[in-house]
């Protein structure tokens, strides 16, 4: 069994988050050398090589399960120190994987319902839900909101509920390209408005709608404001969550391609299978404030609401 020092395992984690062995040395307040003895005393004791030594600095596939391991081990640390009130010990700090909806809609209200005190930090990296886990994986993040229910391993997996989207487009717009009324043939030459080139969400909706794939003119926004702006700005149809579009509709500024028909994406809470009550704290707030704004649902469906 590899056994590593808790020395090395910070060593290693300084490396990776400031990406060379100078950085991570000045960040330890030792020299580089030093820093480059700790790593390869790991390596060796590993029986493998754990960084590549690229510009940045990067874990490999064994370094991604040292990483995680070192991760975990701050975490434990933190919440230990938090829990016996020491004075001046560090920061913890979670960081958590969200899909830039999620994010816009209802995350900040989980993060709101967690008690004030407490010495935690929060780095929410955003990513798209079908491809967030690859960094639970990775150790980069503690927990996931993700559209995976496969559990990754060291993981465990609750359902939060499905986000629902409605596929709108400005009152110009539809005028301009659906003067007859919505058809299958004139939505095939429609531009669309995309997040990013990871946005499934109109290429799924085009699909169900037409049996074929989205080829027209696409614009990528990667900005959910920004996003919602260009659609009532009339640049191409794109699905918005309801919280985004309720306003515009009922106005008359947006228009339903396909009234009634809302999308819903399920999503998951996917986090580390530790022992740590910051974590348990972030797991409670997410699930009790996905319970009261998400919809029921846990599986992919396109359907049509009652008039």
């Amino acid at each position: 069994m590899v056994a590593f020092q808790t020395e090395q395992l910070r060593t290693l984690l300084a490396v990776l988050e400031h990406g060379t062995f100078d950085a991570a040395a000045s960040a330890l307040h030792v020299t580089a050398s030093a820093v480059s003895q700790r790593i390869k005393a790991m390596e060796q004791a590993a029986g493998q090589v754990l960084l590549q030594r690229s510009t940045p600095i990067t874990a490999t596939a064994a370094g991604t399960v040292v990483h995680r391991l070192a991760r975990q081990l701050r975490q434990l640390e933190a919440d230990a120190a938090e829990e016996l009130g020491l004075a001046g010990a560090a920061q913890g700090t979670l960081a958590v994987v969200v899909n830039a909806d999620s994010l816009a809609t209802w995350f900040m209200d989980a993060l709101a319902l967690i008690p004030p005190q407490g010495s935690v930090a929060y780095e929410i990296v955003r990513e798209d839900e079908h491809h967030s886990v690859a960094l639970l994986r990775s150790g980069e993040v503690m927990a996931a909101v993700t559209a995976t229910a496969l559990p990754v391993q060291g993981c465990t997996v609750v359902p939060l509920g499905a986000m629902e989207y409605r596929s709108v487009a400005s009152a110009g717009f539809m005028a301009r390209w659906f003067p007859q009324g919505f058809s299958a043939e004139v939505f095939a030459a429609a531009p669309a408005v995309q997040f990013d080139r990871n946005d499934t969400l109109q290429n799924n909706f085009f699909s169900a709608v037409t049996g074929t794939e989205l080829r027209g003119i696409q614009h990528f926004i990667p900005d959910t404001i920004q996003f919602a702006e260009a659609v009532k700005l009339g640049l191409g149809w794109g699905l918005m969550p309801e919280a985004h579009c309720s306003d515009g509709l009922k106005s008359g500024e947006l228009l339903e391609l396909l009234p009634g028909h809302v999308s819903d994406v399920p999503l998951y809470w996917q986090r580390w299978k530790i022992q740590s009550t910051a974590l348990d704290l972030l797991t409670t707030a997410v699930t009790s404030a996905a319970a009261r704004m998400l919809a029921p649902g846990n599986t992919p469906t396109h359907r049509r609401m009652p008039a």
